[in-house]
């Protein structure tokens, strides 16, 4: 594991915001695994229990906790840090709560990413940053083939615009700031992707915590939209999106490293990029139900509410770009995403202390279907 990547990772000085999070949490245990020198800088951990806590991470990078929303803490860290890597996670990132709190979702997620590119421009040495949005950020028309990182922003509800509004702000900067005109050693892109599921997701509202949550108590699967379409992902494979992206990042900006360029210039991988799912894992949420109960038997009920705030009914990404200028493609398929999902949780049933012993037997999983499949990160 340590070998792919081409070893871009290995002592690399690496920050990573919203480090506490679900996604954060898998990201952190993989760039661990990658040698990197890893400072973690967030929020507490969002909910109880949490994959933070249960991996014991807080004591194996450098932890530091802090509000993206507070410019001066998020320029400091920066600047003791001094990253050769970026990652920023940090978000709220849920679309009901956003109709809770409006005004809290654009700060975090429009404001945040605008105090960390800010603190970017300070720095004067080489630096790749990749900057995690949604695919809910383009303007949805429902329709039935992907949207391309070429479509419009856009977005219904706070959520899904303040990441519009977070593209944006981050095209302007990269535009304004960090093009090889300007300020060529902070490479900067941004990164698309769709729903993702994995081990150790505890959030609340989001369909495969709520049914791992009824199921261990023995109720049914409370539904809302069990014809709601989306591209379902495990979260390994947006993440070997991102650390593919920022390596290719790196080499078009001439930091060390064991590989080569392929040839395409900065301003090919200073830009969007998609990470979905394979076509056939584009399925409803009553598909999704339908096959986590075959790991896990059960029951679902229908709890539709015609007054429920409005969510997307159909939501699919293109993925040809990141396919033809990093090598990237989805590792698992629909089916194997969600065994593998429900493994994780099944087996912390029968023993919680091994949360960290199966997070990383995944990664390593994925890494050898990744190889076999001979995708040229694992190279």
């Amino acid at each position: 594991m340590k070998d792919s990547f081409c070893g871009f990772y290995r002592g690399k000085r690496v920050l990573l915001t919203g480090h506490t999070g679900f996604k954060g949490a898998w990201l952190c245990e993989w760039l661990l695994a990658l040698g990197a020198k890893l400072t973690g800088f967030s929020l507490p951990p969002p909910t109880t229990p949490s994959l933070f806590e249960q991996l014991g991470l807080a004591a194996r990078l450098d932890h530091r906790l802090g509000d993206i929303n507070d410019r001066a803490q998020v320029a400091r860290v920066v600047a003791e840090v001094q990253p050769e890597a970026v990652f920023h996670l940090a978000a709220q990132p849920l679309v009901r709560f956003s109709y809770v709190e409006p005004v809290q979702t654009f700060a975090t997620n429009v404001l945040g990413t605008v105090h960390l590119l800010e603190a970017l421009r300070q720095l004067h040495q080489p630096c790749v940053a990749v900057c995690v949005t949604t695919d809910k950020c383009y303007e949805n028309r429902e329709w039935l083939q992907g949207y391309r990182e070429s479509d419009a922003m856009g977005g219904y509800d706070p959520y899904s615009a303040s990441k519009g509004c977070a593209e944006l702000a981050i095209a302007a900067y990269r535009q304004s700031f960090f093009h090889p005109d300007g300020k060529p050693w902070v490479a900067l892109a941004s990164a698309r992707a769709g729903n993702v599921l994995g081990g150790g997701d505890w959030a609340l509202d989001r369909i495969v915590p709520d049914a791992v949550r009824a199921l261990a108590q023995g109720k049914a699967i409370p539904v809302r939209n069990a014809r709601a379409t989306r591209p379902w992902q495990h979260v390994l494979e947006p993440l070997s999106g991102y650390l593919a992206l920022g390596q290719r990042l790196g080499v078009a900006l001439g930091l060390p490293e064991k590989g080569s360029d392929s040839g395409q210039g900065l301003r090919d991988y200073a830009s969007a990029f998609n990470f979905g799912p394979r076509l056939g894992s584009n399925r409803t949420v009553g598909d999704l139900v339908r096959e986590v109960l075959i790991h896990w038997p059960g029951e679902w009920v229908d709890r539709s509410d015609p007054r429920a705030p409005h969510e997307a009914g159909r939501l699919n990404l293109a993925t040809d770009k990141a396919f033809h200028l990093l090598g990237w493609q989805p590792v698992w398929d629909f089916p194997e995403t969600i065994a593998q999902t429900v493994r994780w949780y099944r087996e912390m049933q029968i023993n919680v202390a091994e949360a960290g012993s199966l997070t990383r037997a995944q990664i390593t999983a994925y890494c050898a279907a990744a190889a076999a499949q001979g995708l040229p990160w694992m190279n």
